[in-house]
C-alpha cells in the first residue's frame, strides 16, 4: 500500500492487538482497619504483551511480573502522567522496562542476550537475569511537571524483595507484595497483589488505637499469605470472589475496577521526528536499498521509511 500521509503527520496505530481488559485493577480497602490494597489481573492482555517477542520463559515470566506490579503502582497515579519500572543490569537481561499511563495502557520490553542466558539453566532466578544494577521507579506528571524518580540497587532473589527497598524509602508504607506469571492453557498470565498498611484507618471508620491497627494488619497478612498462584491467575474467578475468599470476616470493601489497554504508544510520526535529529552520514549507514527500517522495542513492529524523505541534520 503507498503511504499517502507524510511520516510526520501520521499519528495511525501500527497494526498489533486493539484490546482492553476492562478489569484490570481492583481497588480494596478493609473498613475500619488501616489496610488497603490492589489486585491486578491482566488477563488476556499479558499474552498479548509478552507473545510480541520470541523471549525464553523465565525472561517472559519476569516481564510479565513486571508488568503487573507497573500496572498496579501505576493505578494509584493522581495526575495526567505515567508510571515506569525499569532494571539495568549486567546479567543476561541488560534492559528491562514496564510502563503505564494514568488511563492504563500499558508496555513493556525484555532486551536479553541468548548466549549469556544459555549458562543459567532452564529456571533463573531474577537475581540471576538481572545481575548486579539497579531499578529505577519513575513517575512522569508530564512536560510542565517535574519527574520523580527513586533508584535502588538490585538485591534479593526475586522481584518482590527487590521492590522491598523502594516501598520501604521511597512510599514509607508497609506492604505486601505478590506477582505471579505463567504459561495456561489460555496463553499468558500475569497478576499482582499489592497490600498496604495506611495511617491509622486510613481515613475510614473509627480510628483504632495502635495495638489494634497492629493485630488488624498481621491479620490481613496471614489471610493474604494463603493466596495462591492459582487464583491469581484464574480467568474465570471474579476479583470480587477472589478477595472475598480472603477477607469476607475482615470488614472488606472493593472498589470500582479500573481498565487496562494493550498500550504501545509508537507512531510513523514519532519515528520521524526521532530519525530527523540523526546526522545525514548517519541516515545514510542506516539505510539499506533507500530504506531506514525502525523497530519499536515494545510492540516489535517494524517501520519502514524511505532515506530519500527523511532529511536529517547537517554534519
Amino acid at each position: 500500500m503507498t503511504q499517502t500521509t507524510p511520516d510526520f503527520l501520521d499519528h495511525g496505530r501500527p497494526p498489533v492487538p486493539d484490546l482492553v481488559v476492562p478489569r484490570g485493577v481492583t481497588p480494596f480497602h478493609l473498613t475500619g482497619k488501616p489496610v488497603r490494597g490492589r489486585l491486578v489481573r491482566l488477563g488476556p492482555l499479558a499474552d498479548a504483551l509478552l507473545t510480541r517477542h520470541d523471549n525464553a520463559d523465565a525472561v517472559t515470566r519476569l516481564l510479565g511480573e513486571t508488568l503487573a506490579l507497573t500496572a498496579g503502582l501505576a493505578s494509584a497515579l493522581k495526575y495526567r502522567g505515567s508510571f515506569s519500572l525499569q532494571a539495568k543490569g549486567d546479567g543476561p537481561i541488560s534492559m528491562l522496562l514496564a510502563d503505564c499511563t494514568d488511563q492504563g495502557e500499558l508496555r513493556g520490553y525484555a532486551r536479553a542476550d541468548a548466549a549469556k542466558l544459555s549458562q543459567y539453566g532452564k529456571n533463573p532466578s531474577a537475581r540471576a537475569l538481572l545481575g548486579r544494577g539497579y531499578l529505577a521507579f519513575t513517575c512522569d506528571q508530564g512536560e510542565e511537571m517535574e519527574r520523580y524518580q527513586g533508584i535502588v540497587p538490585i538485591e534479593g532473589v526475586d522481584l518482590t524483595e527487590m521492590t522491598g527497598t523502594y516501598f520501604a524509602t521511597s512510599e514509607q508504607l508497609r506492604t505486601h507484595l505478590r506477582l505471579a506469571c505463567a504459561r495456561t492453557e489460555k496463553g499468558w498470565r500475569a497478576s499482582a497483589f499489592i497490600m498496604e498498611r495506611v495511617a491509622g484507618a486510613g481515613g475510614i471508620g473509627e480510628e483504632l488505637d495502635e495495638e489494634a491497627q497492629d493485630e488488624a494488619w498481621h491479620t490481613a497478612l496471614a489471610l493474604a499469605g494463603t493466596l495462591t498462584e492459582g487464583e491469581l491467575l484464574d480467568d474465570a474467578l471474579p476479583p470480587e470472589t477472589l478477595l472475598e475468599r480472603l477477607f469476607v470476616l475482615e470488614g472488606l470493601s472493593v472498589g470500582q475496577s479500573r481498565a487496562l489497554a494493550y498500550g504501545c504508544r509508537c507512531s510513523r510520526s514519532r519515528l520521524a521526528h526521532v530519525l530527523e535529529g540523526f546526522p545525514q552520514e548517519d541516515l545514510d549507514h542506516m539505510a539499506e536499498a533507500g530504506i531506514i527500517t525502525m523497530t519499536c522495542e515494545f510492540c516489535n513492529y517494524g517501520f519502514r521509511f524511505g532515506r530519500e524523505g527523511i532529511r536529517g541534520t547537517a554534519t
